[in-house]
């Protein structure tokens, strides 16, 4: 069954064409890759074809370099496969998973200390998010531009040379000039005097972020924070400080709680966490939190009605499926404090176990160590023998990815490997990934002094 029909002249026939011949038992005939066959095939056997070319991808559980879950308990994942056909932007049709989304929020908002007249919105993951906090720092700023009969065309913003990808997509499409500050050697968080200085009455806002994704960090967001009040004292600019805590913020409400980066400091406008790493969620919910609703213009929003009342949405997406959002409430509801505590807590021990014993093998030396968020990196001590891609390349015949890259501008000449942790990961796990690692080091040492050249194989930073 299928057509036979090669429709790509220049591509041979056994790259354009699907050959699933089973030993003849069910179909012998190829099936076009690009193009619609003609006739249909049994549900069964459609589902083999592509569950068998899927299980050459890398299995899920052994990827240190991904943030994003990868697992999820069977009752969470029953309530999101009942869900998969809720249209979230629907809120008429399903008020009851609207109401839901309402509630997550509220709880996100309490969880980062924000005051009574806060609002936010849901978002597919935290790169979504990063664009609606954006919209709305740009909003602002040109709105008291324009009330100081200003100029509104040249907005730039502050950021770190370690922020995720998704900020720079975001000053390219908005038409942003993004001002970075530089990493150096020693340091790999934004420094609060070098960040104060890009200021000028463009400025739209300063991004620190709670959990950079080069080393599991925290910056020091209390002291950018103090050091934007003063400098909004003596220049009278009004600029705000957007906090990223994609990676960071369902983890410091639980293990550093006393810890000031959230709402408790005055100039911090708006966070965004993504539900969807430390959340615990299956990839696709990210949550985007504003200090009051003045701080999210309202020609940004578009008002819905449901259940006889109204329901503001601020989303760059229209249709997506409410499944991810019951996913977060489950959690919320399943593991309450206790439970992300508990889990975060097991997770950093889990890392701080790692990184202790990847230090004690006396090839690499540590960046971080996994105490903060369960996230580390660690580099060569002596990189002209091999190099962490090396370690990288050797680590994915065990099967682990684990990502080798270098470190962001300013610091680019270091490169390193990074591990995180999610749930999921055992201390049986970690002990397997050791065992691995030094098979790859007595591997490599051999090969150094045999005169053999490692295999290079970069992983992109994103």
């Amino acid at each position: 069954m299928g057509n036979t029909k090669n429709d790509m002249s220049d591509v041979d026939v056994s790259s354009s064409m699907l050959m699933p011949s089973y030993g003849g038992r069910v179909m012998r005939e190829p099936i076009p890759k690009f193009s619609l066959p003609d006739g249909q095939m049994e549900a069964e056997t459609a589902y083999r074809i592509i569950h068998d070319e899927l299980m050459l991808d890398g299995n899920a559980r052994l990827n240190m370099a991904t943030f994003v879950t990868t697992w999820m308990e069977p009752q969470a994942e029953r309530l999101m496969a009942e869900t998969f056909d809720k249209n979230l932007i629907d809120k008429d049709e399903y008020p009851n998973t609207a109401m839901i989304e309402e509630r997550c929020i509220k709880i996100v908002a309490n969880l980062f200390n924000a005051p009574d007249g806060f609002t936010g919105s849901s978002a597919i993951g935290s790169s979504e998010a990063v664009m609606l906090a954006g919209m709305a720092l740009k909003w602002k700023w040109r709105d008291r531009q324009k009330a100081k009969g200003k100029p509104t065309d040249t907005p730039n913003l502050i950021l770190g040379t370690n922020v995720q990808v998704v900020w720079e997509k975001f000053c390219r499409y908005w038409d942003v000039e993004p001002r970075f500050v530089s990493m150096s050697a020693d340091r790999y968080v934004i420094d609060p005097d070098e960040t104060i200085a890009k200021i000028d009455e463009n400025t739209i806002g300063v991004i620190a972020i709670l959990g950079t994704t080069y080393t599991g960090e925290y910056e020091p967001i209390k002291e950018v924070h103090d050091a934007l009040v003063n400098s909004n004292e003596q220049t009278g600019f009004e600029v705000p400080l957007h906090i990223d805590a994609a990676s960071g913020g369902f983890v410091a409400p639980f293990l550093q709680p006393e810890l000031e980066w959230d709402f408790r400091l005055p100039l911090v406008k708006s966070i965004n966490v993504s539900g969807h790493k430390y959340g615990l969620v299956y990839p696709g919910v990210g949550w985007v939190v504003w200090r009051d609703k003045t701080d999210l213009p309202e020609d940004l929003v578009f008002h819905v009605d449901y259940l006889g009342g109204d329901m503001p949405t601020f989303t760059l997406n229209f249709s997506r499926p409410g499944n991810q959002i019951v996913g977060q409430y489950y959690n919320f509801l399943r593991l309450g404090r206790d439970g992300y505590t508990r889990i975060m807590e097991n997770l950093c021990s889990i890392a701080s176990y790692l990184s202790q014993n990847i230090a004690q093998m006396g090839e690499f030396e540590l960046l971080s160590d996994g105490s903060t968020i369960p996230v580390f990196a660690f580099r060569m001590k002596d990189p002209s023998k091999y190099t962490v891609y090396a370690v990288s390349e050797y680590l994915r015949v065990h099967g682990w990815q684990v990502p080798a890259y270098a470190m962001p501008e300013g610091a680019d000449d270091i490169h390193v490997l990074r591990i995180v942790l999610r749930e999921g990961f055992s201390r049986d796990m970690a002990e397997l990934l050791l065992k691995d690692l030094a098979t790859v080091i007595e591997k490599l040492e051999r090969e150094s002094k045999n005169g053999h050249e490692a295999p290079e194989k970069h992983f992109a930073h994103v």
